[in-house]
């Protein structure tokens, strides 16, 4: 389903990684590791259409993602490393706001990540962690099938980290695909590995 030829990127004069090729079945995973700055990020931005590679392509389907950025944005939900919430709404406004663009429902998805209880509070006065668990909840809204995720579980506790297992396994059982950038082990056994 996502399949990335001949990847290179430059940073500056400097190359982060050329000759990049990579191919994700549906309900597979990838985990992409290696040192801060060696491009995992980036990568995911490029998978995600934000950025456009200095060599090669990434194809959905056998389709270069460059014909349609549009298409490509529908079929994939990427987390960052900034949790995109807005402080002065609830955790239910703030979910409720994606709801709207992707469907789904919203007291379901802030259970899958035990804040149901924190439903009414302004997202302001959540911990970091459970900021990092509303951001999550956005996979838990609409099926996407590309799910990109950066650094997953900044700030997530160890039960956190424990509750994403079934919501990925769930994903990938749905004939879903799952690329994680990161540094710590994630709930996703059989992932395939990339070091850069």
């Amino acid at each position: 389903m996502l399949e990335a030829r001949d990847l290179a990127c430059l940073r500056g004069e400097r190359a982060v990684f050329a000759g990049l090729s990579l191919s994700l079945a549906e309900g597979t995973a990838l985990l992409l590791t290696g040192a801060n700055g060696a491009g995992k990020s980036t990568l995911l931005r490029i998978l995600a259409g934000l950025l456009r590679p200095a060599e090669g392509a990434v194809l959905w389907r056998g389709e270069d993602i460059a014909a349609d950025p549009a298409a490509h944005a529908r079929r994939l939900r990427y987390l960052s490393h900034q949790d995109a919430l807005k402080p002065a709404l609830t955790v239910t406004e703030n979910l409720a706001f994606f709801a709207r663009l992707w469907g789904g429902e919203v007291g379901r998805a802030l259970t899958a990540v035990a804040l149901a209880p924190l439903a009414e509070l302004p997202a302001r006065v959540l911990s970091s962690g459970q900021k990092r668990r509303l951001a999550l909840a956005r996979l838990a809204l609409a099926p996407a099938p590309l799910w990109l995720l950066d650094e997953p579980t900044t700030g997530l506790d160890a039960a956190s980290v424990e509750r994403l297992g079934p919501l990925l396994a769930a994903h990938r059982a749905a004939g879903g695909i799952v690329v994680a950038a990161t540094h710590l082990p994630l709930p996703l056994p059989d992932a395939q590995e990339l070091r850069l």
